[in-house]
């Protein structure tokens, strides 16, 4: 085991990649879409710039980022195209978690091959799992793997039968039933399907504690906790497609300038185009404020107290909100051109179904007004709720 307290950083490096893929990510797009997944050449580039491996440790290979050097990654993939990356952060998420908490046999097991292993599978509602000897027998439903195409392990929740404990249970592919199930408004292209297992044995190895936040290996971005991680993905998510949504319109608009009533000409198109532009950036700089002093307090050996972790939820509500604010508004400016298929009309679809996504709901938002306001005293954070 290689644990470290402080927080690994590795520069941009990986960012530089990101940015490089992006002309071949945007021409496969389309296709992705159409066929439910991921298309293989950009399947195959992500693995061969190592972006694959952007969270898991780096005594295992990865690149362990920080969350902000995370949220530049993941960022620039989704400006690129949402549902790539969507289905990167969540694949990441769960193999770098995986690095970080399951035991050493486990681990070197999976992470014994050429390419970093993918994971998909789906971390809040819980099958049932049954103590055996040696680990355990997990069955159960769950939807929205994203990724799941493309995976060789599948990452589930499951409550221990007759106990109140949760672990995330770690399968091989073989042992999943593949059940379909996505056909959906948008990020299609994520193959973000429902599963099922039955009966599975599940090595106790290849499980760790829902709420763990002490790694076997690795450095400090460990100790957020599964949860906690999630925010980064879905926060860096929304960043990227919102500037997207941004620059399509400047584009869309320009294009038509010196036409006879465009938008180009309109004084209340430029005053809207400014407050949703001033409203992004806002979003984009408490993004960075939360996650530089989640940052300090991590490399400082520390953990998050209920103040800051109020904070990360509510940075990313509001970052989602708002670009869900901005696309309705691209949207609506953009006129056919939107109506019609093409790319903001793909772009306002994804929108509308990544910020359907449990991280980014009302309870959240509630939780952390209570907070704020001083009316939780002495209650600490369990998943999108406050808890005495």
């Amino acid at each position: 085991m290689s644990v470290t307290p402080r927080l690994h950083t590795a520069g941009t490096t990986l960012l530089d990649r990101a940015r490089v893929l992006r002309p071949l990510i945007e021409r496969e797009a389309a296709t992705a879409e159409a066929q439910g997944m991921l298309t293989t050449p950009v399947v195959d580039a992500l693995h061969e710039a190592g972006l694959f491996g952007v969270w898991v440790p780096a005594s295992l290979g990865g690149a362990e980022l920080s969350p902000r050097e995370l949220i530049a990654v993941f960022e620039e993939l989704s400006y690129a195209d949402p549902s790539t990356g969507w289905v990167v952060m969540a694949t990441t998420l769960e193999n770098g978690t995986a690095g970080a908490y399951l035991g050493d046999e486990a681990v070197e097991r999976i992470f014994k091959g050429p390419r970093m292993p993918l994971f998909a599978g789906q971390g809040t509602r819980p099958g049932t799992a049954v103590r055996e000897d040696g680990g355990f027998r997990l069955s159960g439903r769950w939807s929205f793997a994203s990724g799941m195409p493309h995976a060789q392990y599948v990452h589930s929740l499951g409550a221990i039968e007759g106990t109140d404990e949760a672990r995330i249970f770690i399968t091989p592919i073989e042992d999943v039933k593949m059940l379909g199930n996505w056909d959906v408004l948008g990020l299609r292209a994520t193959g973000s399907i429902d599963y099922a297992i039955d009966g599975a044995f599940v090595p106790e190895s290849q499980t760790h504690i829902f709420t763990q936040n002490e790694p076997l290996r690795g450095g400090a971005i460990y100790r957020l906790g599964v949860l906690d991680q999630a925010l980064i993905c879905h926060s860096a998510w929304a960043l990227g497609v919102g500037r997207r949504l941004l620059d399509e319109l400047s584009r869309y608009a320009r294009a038509r300038t010196g036409r006879p009533g465009q938008i180009a000409d309109s004084n209340a198109f430029h005053a809207d185009f400014a407050r949703a532009e001033a409203k992004f950036r806002a979003a984009r700089a408490l993004v960075h404020e939360t996650w530089e002093d989640t940052e300090r307090t991590l490399d400082s050996g520390r953990t998050l107290d209920v103040r800051q972790e109020t904070l990360v939820r509510l940075t990313l509500n509001h970052v989602t909100s708002t670009v869900a604010e901005v696309a309705r508004f691209v949207y609506a400016s953009g006129g056919t051109t939107a109506l019609r298929d093409g790319l903001i009309q793909r772009l306002f679809r994804d929108v509308n179904a990544g910020t359907a996504h449990i991280t980014s709901g009302p309870q959240a938002l509630q939780e952390c007004g209570r907070e704020l306001a001083g009316l939780a005293p002495d209650q600490s954070w369990m998943l999108f709720a406050l808890e005495a």
